[in-house]
């Protein structure tokens, strides 16, 4: 496979004389460096995206109800329960 880098002149430069100076090509060096970076995440190993907890999902809903308001509501809903007019 072929990458094309395009890169600053100084940068081109400094990659150069970095190479040059460990006694290696500027292709072997950027290979050594992917090298490096594809050993350290592991064979196969992708970023995981983030995951939002239940929380995080719900947030744009605004707060909870309490206990209380839970409470209050039950108590509308079953007032008239079971009715009497079956």
């Amino acid at each position: 496979m072929t990458i094309t880098l395009p890169l600053e002149p100084q940068k081109e430069a400094r990659l150069i004389a970095l190479a040059q100076a460990k006694g290696v090509s500027a292709g072997d060096l950027v290979r050594e460096v992917i090298d490096k970076l594809l050993a350290e995440t592991g064979e196969g190993a992708l970023p995981k995206a983030p995951t939002h907890s239940l929380r995080g999902l719900f947030a744009k809903y605004g707060p909870a109800p309490s206990a209380e308001e839970i409470d209050q509501n039950r108590a509308e809903m079953f007032a008239d329960f079971p009715r009497s007019d079956f």
